[in-house]
């Protein structure tokens, strides 16, 4: 191998160990972003945390083709070996973990429903509700979401008897103050399906 070749290699070395470390974050994030209770508004519409997951569990994906064309290539001139065997078990633990976390995420979100809230709050503060209904009992979380388009986790939430989904309905009620990014929702059940617990939450966007 001349030096020019050794050169190369070791250039290489050290990207393909970027290349390890930004696909071992992606993953990661991945699995941090699919457990949590993490939404993103993009264009008036909700993406939750699974489906970020997804979406950072592909951009892994092809990182982490990327990685492989561009090294192998060099690999051919160079004798360069492949990558060690921590690298792999650290990579391969990030993987099982992200890919358990989109999954786990997803059947979470069976039979969920998000709704964007309006009017929308001083300085764009946009309230978010997502809902769900299992056997005799209906759940809501609701997001106060400001100018990241990020709701981390829910400010408030409630129950309702034999699965009513009080948003969906139209049985609430939004307010906001005149400034400061800062409301109030209350939620309304019936005579027949009541709201069990919460029933109202203040939302703050932090603005």
């Amino acid at each position: 191998m001349t030096n020019g070749e050794a050169g190369v290699g070791r250039t290489w070395k050290r990207r393909a160990a970027g290349y390890d470390m930004a696909v071992a974050g992606l993953l990661l994030l991945a699995a941090a972003t699919g457990w949590s209770d993490l939404v993103l508004l993009v264009s008036g519409s909700v993406v939750p945390g699974w489906a970020l997951c997804v979406v950072l569990l592909c951009a892994a994906a092809v990182l982490a083709g990327v990685r492989a064309v561009r090294v192998r290539s060099a690999a051919g001139r160079t004798g360069m070996p492949s990558r060690p065997l921590p690298v792999r078990a650290v990579r391969g633990v990030a993987l099982v973990a992200a890919v358990l976390s989109c999954a786990a995420g997803a059947l979470d979100e069976l039979g969920a429903e998000y709704y964007v809230l309006h009017p929308t709050g001083p300085g764009g503060c946009t309230a978010v509700v997502r809902e769900t209904s299992f056997l005799v009992i209906g759940s809501g979380d609701v997001y106060a979401i400001g100018p990241s388009h990020i709701g981390w986790g829910p400010s408030g939430s409630w129950i309702a008897d034999d699965g009513y989904r009080p948003v969906a309905s139209g049985a609430y009620e939004l307010r906001w103050n005149g400034r400061g990014g800062r409301g109030t929702i209350r939620v309304h059940g019936t005579e027949t399906d009541p709201i069990v617990s919460g029933g109202s939450a203040s939302l703050d966007c932090g603005s």
